[in-house]
Order: C-alpha cells, then sequence, then structure tokens
C-alpha cells in the first residue's frame, strides 16, 4: 500500500510487561487474550516488538508512516514520559504523546510536565485518563481545566482514553465529552478507542462539536462499529483518524482490515493520514522548534 498512513496508537511490546512483554506471565496471558478478542490472526504477533529494531521492522512492513507512540500515567500504570522520549528518539518514524495524572501530581507539576512534554521532548498532544483516576472521575471534572487550559496555552491536542477496559463503565459514557467541547470551543479533543461500545453518543456528540476527534482503533472492528464507517463517508469525514492500538491488535492485519471497511476512496486518505497530520502538524515536525509560550488562548464557554 502506498498510502501514507499515520497511526494514531501504538507501542512496542518490550516497552511494559502490560503490552505482553514477559512470556509465562498473567500480563502475557492478557495481551494475548484481547488480541484475540479484537480479532488478531496471530494473537502473539506482538513478541516480534520484544526489541527496538523488531517493532521498527513492523512499522516498516505495515506501511505506517509515523507511529504516535503513547505512554501512560495513572495510579495502575506508569509509562513515563522520559521513556516514551528514549523511544521516539530510536526513529524519525516515531512521535510521542505525553502523559499527566493531575491528581497524583497536582497542578504545579502537571502544569510542568505538560511544559516538560511539549518544549523539551516536543511531544504533539497530552493525554490523560480520568476514568482510571483515584477516585475515577468524569472528563469535565474541574480538577482537570489546568490541563485543558495549558494545551489550548500551547495549541496541542489533548487524548482522552476510554473504552471497554475502563473500570466503571460509567466513566465510558460520552456526555462529559459532549460537555467539555461544548465548555472548551478551540480545544482539540481526541477521543482514543473512540468511546466504544458507546458508539451512537459518541458520534452525535462529535456531530454536535467539530473539535471531537473520534480513534477508535481496534474497537472499530467490533460488533456495532460499522456506523463510525457511515458517518466518516458523512460528515465525520474530517474527525475520524486511524490508529492500530498495538501491540494489542497485529499491525499490518490491522491496516489492510481498515481499508477494507468501506472507506470512500476521499475519505480513506483523509483518516488514514490527513486529519492526524493536521493535529500533530506532523508535516512541520523536521523544521519545527520547541513551542513557545505565546498568548493565552480563550477558554470562553460557548452559548
Amino acid at each position: 500500500m502506498t498510502q501514507p498512513i499515520i497511526d494514531m496508537r501504538s507501542r512496542p511490546a518490550y516497552l511494559h510487561d502490560f503490552f505482553g512483554a514477559t512470556p509465562g506471565t498473567p500480563a502475557y496471558d492478557t495481551a494475548k487474550w484481547l488480541n484475540r478478542r479484537v480479532g488478531s490472526h496471530d494473537p502473539e504477533h506482538f513478541r516480534r516488538s520484544y526489541t527496538i529494531e523488531g517493532y521498527l521492522a513492523e512499522i516498516e512492513a505495515a506501511g505506517v508512516s509515523k507511529a504516535v507512540v503513547v505512554g501512560r500515567e495513572t495510579p495502575s500504570l506508569t509509562i513515563s514520559n522520559d521513556e516514551i522520549a528514549t523511544l521516539v528518539g530510536h526513529s524519525d518514524k516515531l512521535i510521542g504523546l505525553g502523559s499527566v495524572d493531575i491528581q497524583q501530581r497536582g497542578e504545579k507539576s502537571a502544569i510542568e510536565e505538560i511544559n516538560r512534554a511539549i518544549n523539551v521532548f516536543g511531544f504533539r498532544a497530552i493525554n490523560i485518563e480520568p476514568g482510571f483516576g483515584e477516585p475515577a472521575l468524569q472528563a469535565d471534572d474541574p480538577v482537570f481545566f489546568p490541563v485543558y487550559e495549558e494545551c489550548l496555552h500551547f495549541d496541542v491536542p489533548v487524548c482522552l482514553m476510554s473504552g471497554p477496559t475502563t473500570p466503571d463503565f460509567a466513566y465510558a459514557q460520552p456526555a462529559a465529552v459532549a460537555r467539555l467541547a461544548r465548555r472548551y470551543p478551540l480545544l482539540k479533543i481526541i477521543c482514543f478507542h473512540g468511546y466504544y461500545p458507546y458508539v451512537n453518543e459518541i458520534v452525535g456528540a462529535a456531530f454536535r462539536y467539530d473539535n471531537i476527534y473520534l480513534v477508535p482503533d481496534m474497537y472499530i472492528f467490533q460488533p456495532g462499529s460499522q456506523l463510525y464507517v457511515e458517518a466518516a463517508n458523512s460528515f465525520l469525514a474530517d474527525q475520524l483518524l486511524f490508529g492500530s492500538s498495538y501491540p494489542f491488535r497485529a499491525m499490518q492485519q490491522t491496516v489492510h482490515d481498515f481499508a477494507a471497511l468501506g472507506f470512500k476512496d476521499e475519505v480513506l486518505d483523509k483518516v488514514f493520514y490527513q486529519n492526524a497530520a493536521r493535529l500533530l502538524g506532523v508535516d512541520l515536525l523536521a523544521a519545527s522548534a520547541p513551542r513557545q509560550k505565546t498568548a493565552k488562548a480563550t477558554s470562553a464557554v460557548a452559548a
């Protein structure tokens, strides 16, 4: 496939036991289980990314132009921004996203870490996981407002991660995302896992608020998810993005499966590449200097 592709959600298995790094462990069995659930033909394919060389070979074989590497910072699992920066330093095919947990850190530390992620590491967005916090919170809880306002400050997207693995489904429902989009109409909100299984609801929210972007990643192959494709072929063409969720789904297989879902030709390039390139400024990465603070972006409440 010659189509340029940005994979919005990817990590090598060697990065953490959570990704199946250690055979014979419960985490390894869980990684296999999840791969089977989402349709990987080879549920142990991720073993090929036990080295950086193996991971980059998987990216090359899949025809992926850029892979977006996402860390995590939650009470139960942390893959630090420093680890992501080290990983991204191995190849210009890799783009890093920063992660912060303002509930654990407090506001001052979270803002400092966002600044470091963007200005020192050159990360292109900030990831938070409200439903995995202690306590779990909705995405529009005021505790997260400093994160959103700092993302506006630097004109970078915020990424929300939620889906079937969220401990309490009450925090996987997307009504809070719609409220957030209304409060911050200039904030670019990327929804990892596409808030599956609440497909109708998140598609409805994205219909109303065009600053909501969906990355259904591995869940786009699950029952009920054809609505993402239908919406992209109509009003959602500029708001849907491709992600493999590697190592929880085979990368090359996912590229081929995604291309066969029924997207219109003129839509497929948008969801594979153009939308992510626009949101992350990928075409400017080679020439871009670290972002500097200018004026604070407005966060007016929409009427």
